[in-house]
């Protein structure tokens, strides 16, 4: 299994998704709050740019600590038929 998965921010059929800014919020949503009151995103999401495609990587471990926002993240990907790729840069289907 993948140690990490990334949703692009293109769909199946190749199109950009809207809005330009979706990495950041989905960061944002799984952020909080630390101890110096600054933002801290989560270990488990981070903004990429690959191929210079904005992308969100998902580190793995979240469907362990967080199942219900892991899956919220695969429901967001299928609902937006955003394509997701393995760590070897695969095309997948969503995981459930």
């Amino acid at each position: 299994m993948s140690k990490e998965i990334i949703i692009q921010g293109l769909t199946r059929a190749g199109k950009p998704f809207r809005p330009s800014d979706w990495v950041d919020r989905m960061c944002s949503t799984y952020a909080s709050f630390g101890a110096d009151r600054k933002l801290k995103y989560s270990p488990y999401l981070k903004p990429k740019v690959v191929d210079g495609v904005r992308c969100l990587a998902v580190d793995m471990k979240l469907k362990d600590v967080n199942p219900e926002g892991y899956q919220q993240l695969m429901h967001f990907a299928s609902e937006n038929n955003l394509n997701v790729l393995d760590d070897t840069g695969t095309s997948i289907e969503v995981p459930q």
